[in-house]
């Protein structure tokens, strides 16, 4: 499917004679709302175990800095003389050994994140205020986001545009705040609010994508919601009402009037028996967050749906042999024609019964969509190594393919050794 927001300044032929989409104003307050450490405080029962480790000056300073320099994990080696060669490790080796420490500028975060890791079991999902490291998965020996030691996550961390986005360019594209006195936004300033950095740490476990969703808020009512997971999946279509109701509830009891804005995206996960519902992101209502199954122009312009408790009248109007109760009799015989009224106001009311538009909308991908068979390319693929060098890797057995085949290799073995060491630990 197109998305529509794709470029914001789309021809008038592809937005009905609109130049621009129509977005509410998005200022820095409402990015900071979807930032980590903003909700989690205020959903955290209804969040799977996680861990908020604020970031330091200088731990930001060394995930901005080029390159990739890891800590050393091995225990400091000591100084010994072997008496038979005349050599000796000497102190000066041992100094230019600590200079090559990153986290001796960081010690309190380096510590913190070892002591987390520990808490939660050994094995964590890393994310920053907004995103997690999900394009640089490719790096990791597990080929996902799981990490059991502090090098671990800083490589996943320096190898991500994602963070990169999160680091530099969180404020893009927004509108200055509205003074307080007249609610009109007050010029621009070069100025933007002083970000407070945090490393969140979850609890790894197995989660499954096709039971995760994506959830549209616009003026404190559900809208829709779609699958994040861009693959048909046949089970889900007879759970869809079951799933639909699970999250419309989670969403009334938990967030509708608790969230600070009246418009935002938020991703939950139902896990089997699917009788509770995780809250797992929420997302600013702006052009950069992704509507996948549904283009953002579709979603500003949708229809509200009706109040559920509108639906629960309509339900009621029936007595149990299928005519019409209460208040619609007494409409009936003063319109002074039983009969025919009765019929025209049933055939109403079974049209209204079927009407799908008063329930929020659950997209699902269809074994026939094109969507389902489209997504050749991988996914994130975008923010993964240029097209160039991945040209040049290619070009002989000395190149990045080579390199990358000892990378590879190099991570099993610290895998497996991390794996040797927790079983002699047990």
């Amino acid at each position: 499917m197109p998305h529509i927001d794709s470029d914001p300044a789309e021809g008038p032929e592809a937005s009905g004679g609109l130049t621009k989409l129509p977005f509410p104003p998005v200022t820095p307050s409402h990015i900071l709302h979807c930032s980590y450490h903003y909700w989690h405080p205020l959903y955290r029962t209804s969040t799977p175990k996680a861990r908020l480790i604020p970031l330091t000056d200088a731990f930001i300073s060394y995930l901005r800095a080029d390159g990739i320099v890891l800590p050393p994990d091995q225990p400091a080696r000591s100084t010994f003389t072997n008496d038979d060669s005349g050599f000796e490790d000497s102190d000066d080796e041992q100094d230019d050994d600590e200079n090559d420490d990153p986290s001796t500028a960081w010690p309190e975060v380096h510590n913190q994140i070892k002591d987390t890791i520990q808490e939660l079991g050994g094995k964590v999902t890393p994310k920053l205020n907004w995103s997690a490291p999900k394009d640089a998965t490719w790096i990791a020996v597990t080929n996902d986001l799981q990490c059991q030691a502090p090098n671990d996550i800083y490589m996943l961390l320096k190898s991500s545009d994602f963070i990169t986005h999160d680091l530099d360019h969180a404020f893009d594209d927004t509108d200055p705040e509205p003074s307080e006195s007249t609610n009109e936004p007050v010029s621009k300033s070069p100025d933007v609010p002083k970000i407070p950095y945090h490393l969140v740490l979850r609890k790894y476990f197995n989660l499954n994508p096709s039971l995760e969703f994506r959830c549209f808020v616009r003026d404190r009512k559900l809208l829709c919601l779609c699958q994040r997971d861009l693959n048909h999946f046949d089970f889900l279509f007879p759970m869809r009402d079951m799933l639909r109701s699970r999250i419309q509830s989670f969403f009334d009891d938990k967030l509708r009037d608790t969230f600070p804005d009246r418009n935002f995206v938020f991703d939950v996960y139902v896990p089997p028996p699917h009788e509770r519902v995780w809250l797992i992101d929420i997302n600013p209502w702006a052009i950069r967050t992704d509507p996948l199954l549904f283009s953002w122009m579709e979603i500003l312009t949708m229809k509200e749906p009706a109040p559920i408790e509108e639906e629960f009248v309509r339900l009621s109007l029936k007595s149990d042999n299928g005519d019409l109760a209460g208040d619609h009799q007494d409409r009936s015989s003063e319109a002074g024609d039983d009969s025919a009224s009765d019929q025209e106001e049933d055939d109403e009311e079974d049209s209204d019964v079927e009407d799908l538009s008063i329930f929020p909308e659950l997209r699902l991908v269809r074994r026939d969509d094109p969507e389902a068979y489209g997504f050749t390319s991988p996914q994130y693929s975008a923010h993964k190594l240029p097209r160039d060098v991945v040209d040049a890797s290619q070009a002989g057995p000395g190149g990045m393919e080579s390199f990358m085949r000892q990378w590879q290799d190099l991570l099993a073995k610290e895998h497996q050794r991390q794996q040797d060491e927790s079983s002699d630990g047990e």
